[in-house]
């Protein structure tokens, strides 16, 4: 059977090891946010007295602590991305035979919005006295969102999803006070406030989900690129005309502090603060420089991958093969091991424990990931050899 040999009818061989490699570059991608996320989480653990702001105050966040706090703001954009384009190969599978991904988007979201509430709260502090409905909840609100948008006509979708990506910071002047109607549903959708501020246990919205629902439209809408029957090279081209397309109108509106973010950039007298003001974006909600920003770099990395192979691309593709079990598994781990830490040495940055130096959050991550890397790979290939559907939910 030669590469022109047909599978399932419709696919041929050439075009199957087509589709692995373009898969295998989403879930390289994927793994390397995931290690980003963990090197933010470790951040968060033992160096949180040191707490950036959003955005971060220039004047008072050294460089290394802002790049690497910038880096991490590739992470949700990448994956609400990811997860809309994922819709669109569910519903478009390489054998040409089309599908609804409504209950696939369905079923997952709120099983995300589940785990957020039910396993991931209680792993960054350890208790329950405040619910924070962070990224698992925005990214499954967005997928149930989606899961009702697939029914309309394809452009309609892009149109949506651009509408609301581009459209949204228009909305920051629109607040509501607490006793206001309509305060309960604009905290959702683009004010970062409590839902419930008084009780037992109280509920913050730390991810406004409106714009994130512009971004599962677009990763949907840019599906077709990722279809067997497109070329590697015009795949790539694409990719870099969408890349160059953010980068050139962030740099635009930014540089004239035109529009897409609230805090104006501006000059200092050092070089790198100056970068640092140009580069400082709002990320609660995104604000469409963010998004271009964090996008347009998204779009370069899949252009990167996609031909490429080695060892180390291998094991960050093993992070994103199972990424939800990763997740879930690095927050228990940095609970433990913070807890250990405050036992063996107990508060000494106030009430929290704390390094002083900046690289323990590099070196920290890094060992951490050689640790989780293990029993991460053995996951990854349970899940995909199992034939129960529940564990492909992780």
């Amino acid at each position: 059977m030669g590469t022109s040999a047909s599978i399932d009818g419709s696919t041929t061989l050439a075009q199957q090891t087509e589709i692995k490699k373009r898969i295998a570059s989403i879930d390289v991608l994927r793994g390397i946010v995931m290690v980003i996320m963990l090197m933010d989480h470790v951040r968060e653990r033992i160096y949180l007295h040191m707490q950036v702001s959003d955005p971060m105050d220039v004047s008072t966040t050294s460089p290394e602590l802002f790049f690497t706090r910038l880096a991490a703001h590739l992470c949700a954009p990448v994956f609400v991305f990811l997860t809309g384009l994922s819709a669109w190969l569910y519903s478009h599978p390489a054998n040409g035979k089309t599908r609804s991904a409504t209950d696939f988007l369905l079923k997952r979201g709120l099983f995300l919005v589940f785990i957020e509430v039910a396993v991931i709260n209680f792993a960054w502090m350890g208790e329950y006295h405040t619910l924070w409905l962070q990224v698992m909840w925005a990214i499954g609100l967005s997928m149930i969102t989606l899961a009702f948008m697939v029914k309309l006509p394809f452009r309609v979708i892009g149109a949506i999803g651009f509408i609301i990506v581009f459209g949204h910071n228009l909305l920051t002047p629109i607040t509501f006070a607490p006793n206001e109607f309509g305060y309960s549903l604009w905290t959702i959708l683009h004010d970062r406030n409590f839902l419930v501020a008084e009780g037992p246990i109280k509920v913050k919205i730390s991810y406004p989900v409106l714009p994130w629902i512009g971004v599962i439209a677009l990763g949907y809408f840019a599906g077709p690129i990722y279809a067997s029957s497109y070329s590697g090279e015009r795949r790539k081209s694409q990719l870099i005309q969408l890349a160059l397309a953010c980068l050139t109108l962030l740099l635009v509106i930014r540089g004239f502090n035109i529009y897409g973010e609230t805090l104006p950039w501006q000059m200092y007298d050092s070089t790198i603060m100056s970068v640092m003001s140009f580069l400082n974006y709002t990320k609660y909600p995104p604000s469409l420089d963010f998004l271009l920003l964090t996008l347009g770099i998204a779009f370069l990395l899949l252009v990167w991958l996609e031909p490429r192979k080695n060892k180390l691309l291998d094991a960050l593709e093993v992070y994103g093969s199972a990424p939800m079990f990763f997740y879930i598994l690095h927050l228990y781990a940095l609970l433990v091991i913070y807890q250990i830490l405050i036992a063996i040495f107990g508060a000494n940055q106030g009430s929290l424990y704390g390094v002083d130096d900046f690289y323990w959050v590099w070196i920290g991550t890094v060992t951490l990931a050689i640790v989780l890397y293990f029993p991460t790979k053995r996951f990854a290939k349970f899940k995909h050899t199992s034939l129960n559907p529940l564990w492909r939910y992780l």
